[in-house]
């Protein structure tokens, strides 16, 4: 291997080094424990190695976002491909975007609560953002009566999770009604 690729590969190697200490330390402890100086210690290099990589801060939680991203994109496209029927898929991809919130909080805040510099519903948008949206626009594909109306459809039934998600998770909503505001979502998008 060339000088220059195993350069290539260690700046890679620590740029991750860097995502997953942050996204580690993040799910122990929050994201307010998640500074430059902590992540340094944590991976063994100084602070002026992170800069080389990352603006600060938001450009660290920006890149754990895109990753978490990722991760939603194929837990939605391995629900909706395991569904046996358009409002089976409706209601698997629901269920599996609401595990992946309650199971990786920190992650979903860096996704979508907390302020991140990443583009959203813009031609800039990242790829695996792109996906996973993708996926729920063709979850509720099958069920919207014109094509025009797939994009607002869509993001209304996103923001129906999100907010279900997001009211459960600051104890707005009582937990035992869950499942059933979760049906009733459900029912409403896979009619």
């Amino acid at each position: 291997m060339s000088t220059q690729g195993r350069r290539e590969r260690e700046r890679a190697e620590r740029e991750q080094a860097i995502i997953s200490a942050a996204r580690d330390l993040a799910l122990a402890e929050g994201w307010d424990a998640v500074t430059t100086r902590r992540l340094a210690a944590e991976i063994e290099y100084s602070q002026p190695v992170l800069y080389s990589h990352f603006k600060g801060k938001d450009a660290i939680m920006a890149a754990v976002a895109v990753e978490g991203f990722a991760e939603l994109a194929d837990a939605l496209a391995a629900a909706r491909a395991s569904a046996a029927s358009p409002r089976q898929a409706v209601a698997d991809v629901a269920t599996a975007y609401v595990a992946f919130a309650e199971q990786r909080p920190a992650l979903y805040d860096a996704m979508f609560t907390l302020a991140v510099d990443l583009p959203f519903a813009t031609q800039d948008v990242p790829t695996d953002l792109a996906r996973g949206f993708a996926e729920l626009a063709e979850t509720v594909r099958p069920v919207v009566g014109d094509a025009d109306d797939l994009e607002t459809f869509t993001e209304t039934f996103w923001s129906g999770l999100h907010g279900l998600v997001t009211l459960m998770r600051s104890a707005r909503l009582r937990r035992e009604g869950h499942e059933r505001r979760l049906a009733v979502l459900v029912n409403r998008f896979s009619r």
